[in-house]
């Protein structure tokens, strides 16, 4: 199409119009940006000593170019307390082009000698403005809600990386924290980013340690690699262990953000790695010994959703040799529930055990396994209703065989050992479990109706299971959740053995696990029969007091040999297996049980006979209840007035019935359940 000269004439006259219309507008904007710049900056003085009692002062400022803003002598103090940050220069540039599509990017951050102080001192700081309640802002990012929950995520991870700059020069920038046991800081002499790719040094105090950082930044497709190294092995970071007693150290650490993006409408992936090398951690809380992770690598990311989150798909964790791919997701609505699944696949069963940490697991360093495992594990609960529970748990370990033992020699239960009686943490003594201890009773000479009692009342199925049983886990995580913290576990006899006899007393968070694998062991390795594993606990279980073991329970509490206990005895001694040392509490001062201890006699006793465990047995009145007299030793004076107890004894011990008949109730609930699934089988 070829033009006129007319219409190209108007054309250019149009044209220059519009050029002098953006210029005037250009040059009417520049030539009030400085009174915008000071609106702007009274605002915002104003706004933090309202809403956070801090004082924001600047020497000067002023515009550096088109789109740079310099600010000169900047502090930040709140209000009677130590300066939070100064700054001798600060200067940050906007992108223009973004700008004009109504996006707010930063181009270029520029900062000299600048200081972040972190100061407590006794019970007040100059930071606890971060923690107070404020009113909302109407600029803020909204929370998300039921409705918009992947979309309030991009929205986050979108401003997050429109505030991170392309290019930046740092010099001469420190972060401290001090309060009257602690007193460190961090320093960066020097710190670039050049279109992205960035690389400095991090410094503890004047140069008690040394990390290197170097990676890369695009906040336009929202991506970011850090690669973190120690200079010198074993370098712990700073702060955590005198704030709260952990060490971490690590030679290299990777975090690779490869990715925020929308898959669907209302989903969202944000993927990525993280990979360590020769991670230590210590916390007493965690292990006795430091925890050595040598190398790890975590792939895939995280799925959000409206309504969910959950891992990805390709979502995997490789440790050494072993890899493992789980699936989860935690529900949000309409109801709160949380899901896992695992299936590995036939694995290598020692490359499971060559990437336990070392140190996490004291039991188990040093062991040597053979053959393939396969494990599947299925699970799902919801939080606000914990009785709508599914946990299936099975593992194919045919071909495992267990070549050596590590520092707990499972082995040596086989033969006479000597076992460590703990009261709590307390070491009380030392009691060979062997014929060289008197009180030593062999399983042959345990009566039939303490075994029956015991193993009912603690593990009715020891016999059949390998270990574990689902149900009494089931059990445990619904308890758990319904009281929001550890109140029930959900051991086993083997479980409980294994404990007393391998494990420390130290509670850590970890315990449980080295627990669980340990009887595993045992049990799919078969070198220690059921009858010698039930013979051991007999012998070594608390049931008072200092009182270990079916002979000392016995002699104690009747002034009898364990061959002549009744049903009574021995239902009476199982009902006080889980709580031992409140064993005298359940007589009165004839020496006959309290009235409230019948619960435990009528559960069990109709349990045993409904199984028919008590087929072969002179079965007496209320399961011989009445037959059951405290040896006179040990009986509690008689009331100086008849009937009348004090309030508080009273009160404690119907605190104990209601304990025990919850307990009672849960566990004939749990019961009835297995011997339906027995049935079936």
């Amino acid at each position: 199409m070829r033009f006129s000269v007319s219409r190209k004439k108007w054309l250019l006259i149009a044209l220059g119009v519009l050029i002098v219309v953006i210029g005037g507008a250009f040059a009417f904007a520049m030539s009030k940006r400085e009174g915008y710049l000071d609106a702007a900056v009274g605002r915002a003085q104003a706004k933090l000593k309202k809403d956070y009692q801090i004082d924001f002062k600047v020497d000067s400022y002023r515009f550096d170019g088109l789109a740079t803003v310099v600010f000169d002598g900047v502090t930040v103090v709140p209000t009677g307390r130590d300066t939070l940050a100064a700054m001798d220069h600060l200067g940050v540039s906007i992108r223009i082009w973004p700008l004009l599509f109504g996006d707010v990017k930063i181009g270029r951050f520029d900062l000299d000698h600048g200081k972040v102080s972190f100061v407590k001192r006794d019970t007040l700081s100059n930071y606890d403005f971060l923690f107070r309640k404020k009113e909302k802002d109407s600029t803020a990012i909204e929370e998300p809600n039921e409705r918009n929950f992947a979309e309030w995520a991009q929205r986050l991870a979108k401003q997050i990386f429109s505030k991170v700059p392309s290019n930046m020069r740092m010099n001469d920038f420190e972060i401290s924290y001090r309060d009257s046991l602690l007193h460190q800081r961090i320093r960066v002499p020097q710190a670039i980013i050049d279109d992205g790719d960035f690389e400095t040094s991090l410094f503890l105090n004047d140069h008690d340690a040394e990390w290197r950082l170097k990676g890369y930044v695009d906040g336009d497709r929202q991506k970011l690699k850090v690669e973190v190294s120690s200079k010198e092995k074993n370098t712990e970071l700073p702060f955590l262990r005198g704030k709260y007693g952990l060490g971490v150290s690590f030679d290299r650490l990777v975090f690779d953000l490869t990715g925020v993006r929308k898959v669907e409408k209302d989903l969202l992936h944000v993927t990525g790695a993280v990979e360590y090398d020769n991670l230590v951690v210590k916390h007493r809380r965690l292990s006795d010994e430091a925890v050595i992770l040598p190398h790890g690598l975590a792939t895939g990311g995280i799925a959000i959703a409206n309504d969910y989150l959950a891992l990805t798909d390709n979502s995997k964790i490789t440790v050494k040799e072993f890899s493992i791919s789980p699936k989860a997701r935690f529900t949000i609505k309409p109801h709160k529930k949380i899901e896992l699944s695992l299936r590995t696949g036939p694995f290598t069963a020692q490359n499971f055990f060559d990437a336990i940490p070392r140190g996490l697991f004291e039991s188990l360093e040093g062991i040597e396994v053979a053959g393939q495992v396969d494990y599947n594990l299925d699970f799902a609960v919801e939080l606000d209703n914990p009785d709508n529970i599914m946990f299936k748990s099975s593992i194919d370990d045919t071909d495992l065989k267990v070549l050596s033992w590590g520092k707990a020699k499972v082995d040596s239960l086989n033969f006479p050992f000597e076992y460590d009686a703990y009261d709590d943490t307390t070491l009380v003594r030392h009691i060979v479990v062997g014929p060289s201890n008197p009180n030593f009773t062999p399983l042959a000479q345990i009566p039939y109706v303490l075994k029956t009692t015991v193993r009912n009342t603690e593990d009715p199925f020891f016999y059949t299971h390998n270990g574990f049983e689902e149900e009494a886990f089931k059990l445990s995580i619904r308890t758990n959740i319904k009281e929001r913290k550890f109140k029930r576990g959900a051991s086993t006899l083997s479980m409980q053995l294994v404990k007393n006899v391998f494990l420390n007393r130290k509670k850590t968070m970890t315990r449980k696990f080295e627990e669980i694998l340990l009887v595993w062991l045992m049990e799919a390795s078969g070198q220690v029969s059921k009858d010698r594993l039930f013979e051991i606990y007999l012998n070594v279980i608390e049931w008072g007091k200092d009182v270990y073991g079916i002979a000392e329970a016995s002699q104690y509490y009747f002034k009898k040999r364990p061959q002549e206990l009744n049903l009574g005895e021995s239902l009476f001694l199982s009902s006080i297996v889980p709580r031992p040392k409140t064993g005298l509490t359940s007589f009165d001062y004839t020496g006959h049980l309290k009235p409230w201890v019948q619960r435990h006699f009528n559960t069990y006793g109709s349990i045993m006979t409904k199984v028919g465990d008590l087929k072969e047995v002179n079965v007496p009145a209320n399961y011989g209840f009445y037959d059951v007299v405290l040896q006179p030793g040990l009986r509690p004076p008689a009331p100086l007035i008849r009937d009348t107890v004090a309030l508080d004894v009273v009160d404690e011990h119907e605190r104990l019935i209601e304990e025990m008949e919850r307990e009672e109730t849960e566990k004939k609930s749990i019961l009835e359940k297995l011997f339906n699934k027995e049935k079936k089988n």
